[in-house]
């Protein structure tokens, strides 16, 4: 049967697949103060995170509307798989959600299942991928469902950003209770608990903060060599080699992805932030 992967942009996915017709991005929108943008094949990191620190304010994303996401239902494909940003960071799930409503309502039955990630950015990926995987497989939707709910709940995200003050004002940190003041050289080493994000730890400075990621990430794999070692970075490709070395001298993995940030990504990752999704 026919599938189609339709991921929201704050999933990166790997060059080879942009343009591929199996898969769609459903564009979140990206503003800083009066700078409006769609956060496309068009988005241009390097303008984005210059208008970002050239602003005293905070930037903003509104989610796609539930009718974009029905129009990205509708169409040959027999099996429909959505993988979305966290529900509790974002409403794009909540659309995605009613979408399905609607499609339902006005095309009539369709396989269409919607995964909440519970993380973000290449964690979205990682999903995305994996479904793309079972289906080349031959297995059938109903199964694909329930390996990819098992694959999502044993799925951990980490990330370490220079910057967490966006996160902050966007009142994406209220799962955090104890956040150390991001002043100084302290770098919170965090993470995600269902889909909140919450704080793993913290060192003085960026390289003993990738270095406790690093550790956590190898402490709490399980059956590493089966999984695939994703991350995503926003602006800093050396630091991506670094934290890629640093967990793989302490576990073997199946494969190893690495991507620059999108625009959701990149106003929440801010410059310099790493993500790591295994």
């Amino acid at each position: 049967m026919s599938y189609k992967i339709v991921v929201d942009s704050c999933c990166e996915l790997p060059e080879k697949y942009k343009k591929d017709s199996r898969f769609e991005i459903i564009p979140l929108g990206l503003e800083v103060g009066d700078y409006q943008i769609m956060d496309d094949e068009n988005f241009d990191q390097k303008e984005f995170l210059a208008k970002v620190a050239a602003y005293s304010g905070c930037p903003k994303s509104s989610c796609p509307s539930p009718e974009r996401y029905r129009e990205s239902y509708h169409c040959d494909a027999d099996n429909i798989y959505v993988v979305t940003l966290s529900s509790k960071l974002s409403g794009s799930h909540n659309s995605a959600v009613l979408g399905k409503s609607l499609y339902h309502e006005k095309y009539g039955d369709k396989n269409i299942y919607i995964c909440d990630s519970e993380s973000a950015s290449c964690g979205e990926t990682q999903i995305a991928l994996r479904a793309m995987e079972l289906e080349e497989s031959g297995h059938s939707f109903d199964e694909i469902v329930k390996i990819l709910e098992v694959f999502r709940d044993e799925m951990s995200t980490y990330f370490v950003l220079d910057n967490l003050e966006t996160l902050r004002k966007n009142g994406r940190l209220t799962g955090v209770k104890a956040l150390v003041a991001s002043t100084l050289s302290i770098k919170p080493v965090m993470g995600a608990d269902k889909g909140t994000i919450v704080q793993r730890g913290q060192a003085i400075g960026i390289k003993k903060g990738l270095a406790k990621l690093a550790e956590l990430a190898a402490k709490e794999v399980v059956k590493p060599e089966e999984k695939v070692l994703m991350i995503t970075h926003c602006n800093c490709p050396e630091r991506a080699e670094q934290i890629k070395n640093m967990i793989l001298e302490k576990i073997k993995v199946k494969d190893v992805v690495v991507m620059d940030t999108a625009g959701i990504s990149s106003m929440y990752a801010n410059d310099g932030g790493i993500i790591v999704t295994i």
